[in-house]
């Protein structure tokens, strides 16, 4: 399909599928089956059963991951492999590479609920937003259905299982097999699990498509696709801004084969972006006569997008340049289970960066990502697979793909095509089908059926094999062209493919450590130390990938060039490189925030290129040094000013200003001679004119004395899944603080919550995340405090030897 000029959709949000407010007549009931469970790990073949004894089995939540609590070990999926997508040829033993925790294994979960409403006219659904993974599900005693892929929707018509009103008891088998991924996985329901009970006379799950085709500034024109079960129905919609005032209303009783379409107009409409993601609500209720059937509340926002030769990538008609991030699905500590405030804090961390998109890397988003990147403004590039036919790793998505590919995307596109934030799909990431004939006609497979589901947006693969896309025509099949790493092959590529731009799909994997500094600095590819830790002066990097500012300097020069997403936003469990070779690492070095959400150095040198409203200032290294008295200590500073001077105890170390002299002096201030000594290292930035605008210190911090524990939120919601996020650090007695601190801490949480996990982001670290102790990690770390289903006060205290105790409230409120 070649691109149209403008593609003007206007994309809704997020399917809520809730009851909207009571009405004499019974129209649909979500049941979230988030309680209740039980879990147990290894064979259990009677746990179909309904009278099987489950009661020695785990109580758990839902979403839930088995493998978070571990222990790390390195013979956990322990490889013996070629990666070949680093360039490597000869095998070799991988130990972290899945994140040395125990995901592999059979589990299973069982539950039970009621449905009061049900009867002959009921249909009943049971939905799963992801589960880790080839689940088999069970409803009293039979199996209704399986899948395949760990992060697919699916869900199955259950209604011939009901066991009326009575219990219905629920039964999922989990099966996770080594050497199917190339970084943490997860384990488990680790997404929510749901039942539907409606109507027959109901909408088709996710059969309704909102989109915009045309707009102007005094209105903007909103078509409803949509699919009933039954015939003779009546559709009525009403429109609402951000406000609940109504603004428009249609009612059609045309249909064609059980599918309505109306086309409403919206006056003044308000249009959905990063800057001002303004949400509709669209109400959809169903009729047979003057009866209310069914009734689905979806949020929508109006907006449009074009891809073209001329302009690049637009939103809303104004040309723009993606500054995004990819993403893996693991939270951290917290591991894969989806937790809609964790997801939260990623994304305002990312937004004061500056970025406005996201890439989920490499598989299927959630639900709730989706819905806070439509409620806080990010564009979305929403990716299906690591995988095709050809394999990456031996048993992964390559023994599913004839048989699943087809329905894992249609799922993925019915289920989310309502968001304003999707700009784009990517079928593919890094997948061997690159070379050939074979692969050629996989691609053009996939993206037609995108475009059959969804001819709005257009398709991209992540392409890391340039030459064979070119010589082969994989690249040229592609809506757009979408590059991993390469920077050298850009001009060329941009010269070969027909669509006149290109996409940094995959940008940097530059290597760093939070807090550490390594001597001398000097640029260097898949540098290693003996304390398995990379350099924060972030010169170093991999041997595929490059440094942040090859990448600035393409953004910057060519305007073919229509944006980047920078691998990685935060640092995830698995892919340890360059220490993947190397036990104890787990987990990754590419973030530009660490494991634990904490900003590295390159959070601010991202900061200042993207952030174009606020002021960026910061220095690097720290100031403690000792042993290193009169030794070279190069000096770096990300700033949004394009020239400052630095003063080392009120000595002035000379002007530094941003030139093209060589690619690191366009982006960042360096001083590479700088003599350490203790004490306070100043900069001060300066405007146009050489007059002093801004200023930081870094001083040399004393002994640890006391504990600083500061929350992200004051707030958090009494529902026994709200996080607070407690950054705790350690000062000296005048309140530096102290950046080398390793101290052993204890925490303890009083009131209505609980101790949930901590971070100290440290790739090497062995300690669990659940256990209420950790050790410090560049004089910080993180504390997860969860609410309880009652409001009130809640308490953290955090202890360690010889230091002044820390402690923070926080509120918990219905």
């Amino acid at each position: 399909m070649k691109l149209k000029s403008c593609l003007t959709t206007v994309l809704l949000a997020f399917i809520s599928l809730q009851c909207a407010t009571p009405e004499p007549d019974f129209t649909r009931e979500v049941i979230t089956l988030k309680k209740g469970w039980k879990f147990n790990k290894g064979q259990h073949p009677n746990a179909t059963k309904i009278a099987f004894d489950d009661s020695k089995w785990e109580d758990v939540t839902v979403p839930h991951d088995w493998a978070i609590y571990g222990p790390f070990d390195k013979e956990i999926d322990k490889q013996i492999v070629a990666i070949t997508q680093n360039g490597e040829n000869i095998a070799t033993e991988k130990t972290g590479r899945t994140g040395a925790l125990p995901y592999i294994g059979e589990g299973w979960y069982r539950n039970e609920f009621t449905i009061e409403n049900f009867d002959d006219n009921k249909k009943v659904l049971l939905l799963f937003e992801g589960a880790m993974s080839e689940p088999e599900v069970f409803l009293n005693g039979e199996k209704v259905g399986e899948w395949k892929y760990g992060y697919s929707y699916f869900y199955f018509d259950v209604s011939a299982y009901i066991n009326g009103k009575a219990k219905n008891t629920l039964a999922v088998k989990l099966t996770n097999v080594g050497k199917s991924s190339r970084w943490y996985p997860g384990a488990g329901l680790y997404r929510n699990v749901s039942v539907i009970v409606k109507n027959k006379e109901s909408f088709e799950q996710w059969s309704t498509f909102i989109t915009t085709p045309s707009i102007t500034l005094d209105k903007a024109e909103v078509n409803i696709k949509t699919k009933a079960s039954e015939k003779n129905l009546k559709l009525v919609t009403e429109i609402y801004d951000v406000d609940g005032n109504k603004v428009t209303s249609n009612e059609t009783k045309a249909h064609t084969n059980n599918a309505f379409e109306q086309h409403i107009e919206v006056s003044k409409p308000q249009l959905w972006s990063p800057e001002s993601p303004y949400l509709y609500t669209a109400i959809l209720k169903l009729y047979h006569g003057n009866v209310l059937k069914d009734e689905i509340t979806q949020r929508f926002g109006i907006r449009s997008i074009d891809y073209s030769p001329d302009t690049g990538f637009s939103l809303n008609g104004k040309t723009r340049k993606f500054k995004g991030v990819c993403l893996h699905h693991d939270l951290g500590p917290i591991g894969t289970a989806v937790n809609t405030s964790a997801l939260r804090r990623q994304l305002k961390i990312l937004k004061d960066m500056g970025c406005d998109a996201i890439r989920s890397a490499h598989n299927m988003p959630s639900l709730e990502q989706l819905e806070l990147c439509d409620e806080m403004g990010f564009m979305f590039l929403a990716e299906s697979f690591d995988e095709w036919k050809k394999p990456k790793v031996e048993n992964g998505y390559n023994r599913f793909f004839d048989a699943y590919a087809e329905k894992d995307i249609v799922n993925l596109v019915r289920a989310t095509r309502n968001h304003p934030s999707i700009v784009m799909w990517s079928s593919g990431n890094e997948v061997p089908d690159q070379w050939g004939s074979e692969g050629v006609k996989r691609a053009k497979w996939l993206q037609d059926i995108f475009h059959r589901e969804d001819p709005t947006r257009p398709v991209t693969v992540g392409m890391d094999q340039v030459k064979a896309v070119m010589e082969s025509g994989f690249g040229a099949v592609m809506d757009v062209p979408g590059l991993n790493y390469r920077v050298h092959l850009y001009e060329e590529a941009y010269q070969h493919f027909p669509q006149g731009f290109l996409l940094g799909s995959e940008t940097a994997s530059t290597v760093s450590s939070r807090g550490i500094y390594k001597f001398p600095v000097e640029i260097a590819s898949m540098k290693t130390y003996p304390d398995f830790q990379s350099s924060s002066y972030d010169l170093e990097y991999c041997s595929w990938s490059n440094l942040p500012d090859d990448d600035f300097v393409l953004q910057d020069d060519k305007p073919w060039v229509i944006g980047e997403f920078v691998w990685t936003g935060f640092d995830y469990l698995g892919e340890p490189t360059p220490y993947d070779e190397a036990w104890p690492s787990r987990s990754s070095y590419f973030g530009i925030n660490d494991l634990a959400g904490l900003p590295k150095d390159r959070y601010y040198l991202y900061r200042s290129r993207w952030n174009t409203e606020d002021e960026t200032l910061h220095i690097l290294p720290h100031w403690n040094w000792e042993g290193r008295e009169g030794e070279t200590t190069p000096v770096f500073v990300y700033t949004s000013y394009n020239s400052a001077e630095l003063f080392l105890n009120g000595k002035s170390l000379g002007i530094q200003k941003k030139s093209k002299k060589t690619k690191q002096n366009r982006y960042r201030l360096m001083w590479m001679d700088v003599e350490y000594e203790p004490g306070t290292l100043k900069v001060v930035a300066l405007d146009e004119k050489g007059n002093p605008v801004a200023e930081k210190e870094v001083k040399t911090a004393g002994k640890p004395y006391k504990l600083v524990l500061e929350s992200d939120v004051k707030t958090i919601k009494a529902n026994g899944e709200d996080l607070a996020f407690v950054t705790v650090s350690v000062v000296d007695k005048n309140g530096i603080p102290c950046p080398t601190a390793t101290n052993q801490l204890n925490f303890k949480v009083e009131g209505n919550g609980t101790f949930r996990a901590a971070c100290n982001g440290d790739a090497t670290s062995l300690e669990p995340f659940h256990l209420p102790t950790m050790q410090l990690f560049s004089g910080k770390l993180v504390v997860l405090v969860q609410s309880t289903e009652e409001a009130g006060d809640i308490t953290l205290i955090v202890t360690g030897d010889h230091l002044e105790k820390g402690e923070v409230l926080i509120k918990s409120i219905l």
